[in-house]
């Protein structure tokens, strides 16, 4: 089948497009390489049009159900988000048509959607951005009960029902295997890295720093399982023992106020800001001015397996990491990090300030996190994953 007859129907349910970068990198490569694509999303902050054609990806947008909180809660979001899936999918179908739906999770109910379209010969592909079940560990720490078993039940189900699987790395391909009972061959692991003409290196902006001597960095979004709190409570160590830096913390998030509030309660208003949900410009301008960038996620089964975005978007712009030794990280960043003993802010603390009294260490560790991106991790490198696969897909070599 040429290229130019290939339809694909891509789901994401819980970020808008183009924002969610993962899904907005695959959409468009495959554009480029002749793909019909279409995607349904849920709306989000300034993308809020029920449908457009961005960069050749048409995209088909849904309110966003209210977010879930307990088993109820859950049942009614998530039915509300397949209701509405299927509602756009069925339009899709008649107008564009696809061949294939690939679902992007969290979390693992896409699965139904594409069953609707077997009878038309729609195949189902599994995009796996997050491991749930460790994802509702992290969140809630509970291992038991009738939620946390839906999750594995959800999982087992969805790589029942898939053709192949895309993963993000290594650790959710032991998952793929070992969980969900799939074919090695049929598990591909598709890294999300950085498109290096996003995160463009420009020269530092001074007054971010609010005139303080140094800066640290975070970019990511403020949830409960990213350990922000670790990051604020080195800050207030380093404030105690060196008040020389300052602290630009960019993303929104569900926990954000919280996090404000607890930074302005611990002193910290004069040192630390939260910018919020930033454009990309303002994000470059404060990863840019940063001497050091941080990932603070906490230590625990889900932060362990999984590969952190801002890590790579970090080593693309240069700059040398401080983090908590988890194993994808550790597999990201290598060299170009120094390695926190896990959960523990004053180590962290320590670490950072190791950094910013030895800026030939800073430049050394963020020559070498950019090179590994410009030469093995970058999306120009990690795509050919994504391309093989489909064309393998179309080829029926996962038949």
């Amino acid at each position: 089948m040429p290229a130019k007859e290939r339809k694909i129907l891509i789901i994401v349910e819980n970020l808008s497009v183009p924002f969610d970068t993962r899904v907005w990198q695959e959409a468009t490569t495959l554009v480029a390489n002749g793909y019909t694509v279409s995607v349904i999303c849920p709306k989000g902050k300034g993308y809020s049009k029920e449908r457009e054609i961005l960069d050749g990806v048409h995209i088909f947008r849904h309110d966003l159900p209210e977010e879930g909180n307990g088993a109820v809660g859950y049942l009614k979001e998530y039915t509300s988000a397949l209701r509405e899936e299927l509602r756009l999918a069925k339009l899709v179908h008649k107008e564009i048509g696809f061949d294939v739906i690939h679902g992007c999770n969290p979390p693992d109910d896409i699965y139904m959607v594409a069953k609707h379209f077997r009878k038309y010969g729609v195949k189902y592909v599994f995009d796996h951005h997050d491991i749930c079940p460790e994802l509702f560990e992290a969140k809630f720490g509970k291992t038991s009960g009738p939620l946390y078993f839906s999750q594995i039940w959800l999982e087992r189900q969805t790589y029942k029902h898939c053709t192949f699987a895309f993963v993000t790395n290594e650790s959710y391909k032991k998952i793929a295997i070992e969980r969900g009972k799939m074919d090695s061959e049929k598990v591909i692991v598709l890294r999300s890295g950085p498109k290096l003409e996003r995160m463009k290196i420009i020269p530092p902006v001074e007054n971010i720093k609010r005139g303080y001597k140094y800066m640290v960095g975070y970019v990511g979004v403020i949830g409960q399982q990213e350990g922000v709190e670790y990051l604020l409570e080195a800050a207030k160590y380093i404030k105690e023992h060196d008040n020389n830096v300052f602290w630009g913390i960019v993303g929104g998030g569900p926990h954000l106020e919280a996090l404000k509030q607890q930074a302005h309660e611990m002193g910290l208003d004069d040192c630390v800001e939260f910018t919020g949900r930033a454009p990309d410009q303002q994000l470059l301008e404060y990863l840019n001015t940063a001497d050091v960038c941080v990932n603070s996620d906490t230590y625990n089964s889900m932060n362990d397996k999984s590969t952190m975005n801002k890590i790579l978007e970090y080593m693309a712009l240069g700059k040398p990491i401080v983090q908590f030794d988890l194993t994808e990280g550790r597999y990201s960043a290598q060299e170009a990090s120094l390695y926190a003993k896990n959960n523990d802010a004053e180590d962290m603390a320590k670490k950072i300030i190791e950094l910013l009294n030895d800026p030939e260490k800073c430049k050394r560790m963020g020559e070498y996190g950019r090179n590994r991106v410009v030469n093995e991790l970058s999306w120009e490198h990690t795509s050919k994953a994504l391309l093989e696969g489909y064309e393998k897909f179309f080829a029926g070599e996962f038949e």
